[in-house]
């Protein structure tokens, strides 16, 4: 078996880390729940760099002189909460964005909802009883 380079333990070691550090619930956070029933979940949108290097350094000595850094950034930053209530989902978002598209995308939920109350009411109106009401050649005035 081949002797494992030392950049490789370096960077395994940092990619670890980073690990340990970003998980699911880092993104979707735990489920927060109030004393009316309200559950609200966090999510957040998390952004890493990972870098590393090194160098296998001359020497007189037949034994392998390596030197190598690595290193990693995340920034963490919240988005939004699902707000769940009464059997209902509502996103609330932190911030608006100032991207039509994305304007587009986040406001179709809410036409969806409109559009399925307004067929809800359409089918409730259609199905109630109708009063029925004489022809105007019966009516006496």
């Amino acid at each position: 078996m081949a002797e494992q380079h030392p950049i490789e333990g370096l960077m395994g070691t940092t990619m670890q880390k980073i690990k340990e550090m970003v998980d699911v619930n880092t993104i979707i956070g735990d489920p927060v729940t109030t004393p009316d029933g309200t559950t609200i979940i966090p999510v957040s949108k998390v952004s890493f760099g990972f870098a590393s290097g090194g160098s296998d350094l001359p020497t007189q000595n037949p034994k392998q002189t390596f030197g190598g850094g690595g290193g990693a950034g995340i920034t963490i930053q919240p988005l939004a909460f699902l707000v769940v209530h009464e059997g209902e989902v509502k996103l609330l978002q932190l911030a608006t964005s100032s991207n039509t598209a994305e304007k587009i995308v986040n406001t179709v939920p809410d036409v969806i909802d409109k559009i399925s109350d307004a067929i809800a009411k359409n089918k409730a109106e259609k199905a109630a009883p109708r009063e029925h009401r004489a022809p105007a050649s019966e009516k006496q005035a």
